[in-house]
């Protein structure tokens, strides 16, 4: 699975962003979909997961305000993000698992979003 990560950019603090990812090379219903973020001198961490049937999961620190989608047809993973911080400001990555595999395997090259306050 390639995958391509695309949409971010500058915004002010409250404001909002959209992430998208697009895929390629494999029937996208058979994987879990997942989008990760890397800040300045931190550790990548987890930001939300879905499905192939569409279930969620989010990291507590987003929460109410971002929302994981897939559009499997298209090969398309969304991330919706709003009322951004500050603390929101990292390189976002999009992945890729096959359902039954523990860890993700397939990566993107990462989109920088900064949150300006």
């Amino acid at each position: 699975v390639q995958l391509q990560a695309s949409g971010g950019g500058l915004v002010q603090a409250g404001g909002s962003l959209k992430l998208s990812c697009a895929a390629s090379g494999r029937t996208l219903s058979n994987y879990r979909m997942g989008w990760f973020r890397q800040a300045p001198g931190k550790e990548r961490e987890f930001v939300a997961d879905i499905t192939s049937s569409g279930s969620t999961s989010y990291a507590d620190s987003v929460k109410g305000r971002f929302t994981i989608s897939r559009d499997n047809a298209k090969s398309m993973l969304h991330l919706q993000m709003s009322n951004l911080q500050s603390e929101d400001t990292a390189v976002y990555y999009c992945a890729a698992r096959i359902w039954y595999a523990t860890k993700y395997d397939y990566w993107g090259q990462g989109t920088l979003v900064t949150v300006s306050s």
